[in-house]
């Protein structure tokens, strides 16, 4: 019951997949495990020099026979570490969602990212995914589904929220802005619906991809809508619940979720959901929760948030669904108890390539 974690950049961000690899870290130890955490740099997926020096000092010190865990964010870049040292550690890639699914990549990035992943994870005991979406589309990949297993993100149970209050429709949508979330399309569709009586809180890191940021910006302010459209950044995870809380509805218009912990968060707490059918978004919300359209249309998109704000009905009959559907979601605890037994299976596993 011992393991190390390598993890690219810095474990306290407030993405998605840091929360996941912290809880489960924390869960871990808390079962007894002795978990070392080592830090691999910073740049992943496009590690400079220095990182990938750092990576290979930090691989060559693990001991022999190591069981060591690597977040995928870093291991689907790092294929000729992994394959120099697959015969001495007991490899288990960590894939949130493969890397060639980042929105954004032109095709020759697409491709080599694609080609370093296949080839990292045919170095590997076990591979951990956090969706069944992810699993299956890792077929692609070459990794056999017995080398798979799924553990989803945990979510503590939090109250129903009680919402704004007030006439306007207020609207929630926790992202980091990036591409991939689609908070442009967002704002596009949002801005066809002036008439209607609703407030956009965007909380997510404004720095991570600071090209992103700056264009949505200007596009806001182009619609006229810096009043209406509210960037809170970045915020820990301790400050969302007052965000949550607050919200009527939770919108989210991405590109590829490799799971959508914050669209589990909002089903926590019988939010009505607005979002889209990419990746494994329809297997995380019901069809009772929420309105799924396709990613990246902006008629969809608006036409479904136009509903959303007009009829009062369906949005009651999407929050019922939310609060039957946050019964079914597993605790930290509970992820991290299969986390566990992942590990193990994966430590037994021989290594055949």
């Amino acid at each position: 019951m011992h393991c190390s974690f390598l993890i690219p950049g810095d474990l306290d961000t407030h993405t998605g997949g840091y929360t996941y690899d912290r809880h489960i870290i924390e869960e871990l130890r808390a079962s007894g495990w002795q978990v070392d955490v080592h830090a691999l740099g910073d740049g992943y997926p496009a590690p400079d020099a220095e990182a990938l020096a750092r990576a290979a000092r930090v691989v060559e010190a693990l001991p022999d026979g190591a069981l060591v865990v690597v977040d995928g964010l870093a291991f689907g870049v790092l294929d000729e570490l992994a394959h120099r040292h697959a015969q001495r550690l007991r490899w288990v890639a960590l894939v949130h969602h493969p890397l060639s699914l980042e929105t954004g990549l032109d095709a020759d990035r697409q491709r080599a990212l694609f080609e370093s992943e296949r080839s990292a994870l045919a170095a590997v005991r076990g591979v951990i995914v956090t969706s069944p979406f992810t699993a299956r589309g890792l077929d692609a990949f070459g990794v056999p589904p017995s080398r798979i297993a799924t553990v989803v993100p945990g979510t503590e149970p939090a109250p129903p929220a009680p919402g704004s209050g007030g006439e306007a429709l207020s609207l929630l949508c926790v992202a980091t802005l990036t591409p991939r979330k689609g908070h442009a399309v967002l704002v596009e569709a949002l801005a066809g619906l002036r008439e209607q009586a609703w407030t956009l809180h965007c909380v997510g890191s404004a720095t991570m991809d600071a090209a992103c940021a700056t264009t949505l910006g200007e596009a806001i302010d182009q619609h006229g809508l810096r009043d209406r459209v509210v960037l809170h950044g970045d915020k820990a995870e301790g400050e969302l619940e007052k965000f949550y809380a607050a919200a009527d509805a939770f919108v989210l218009p991405s590109f590829h979720e490799g799971y959508g912990m914050a669209l589990a968060e909002a089903l926590a707490r019988g939010l009505p959901i607005i979002s889209t059918q990419a990746g494994a978004i329809p297997d995380t919300v019901p069809r009772a929760a929420g309105e799924l359209v396709p990613p990246g249309d902006v008629v969809a998109l608006r036409t479904a948030l136009r509903r959303l704000m007009e009829d009062a009905a369906w949005r009651t009959q999407l929050r019922a669904g939310a609060m039957a559907a946050r019964q079914a979601l597993p605790t930290w605890t509970q992820s991290g108890a299969r986390f566990a037994s992942a590990l193990i299976d994966a430590a037994q596993r021989m290594h055949t390539t």
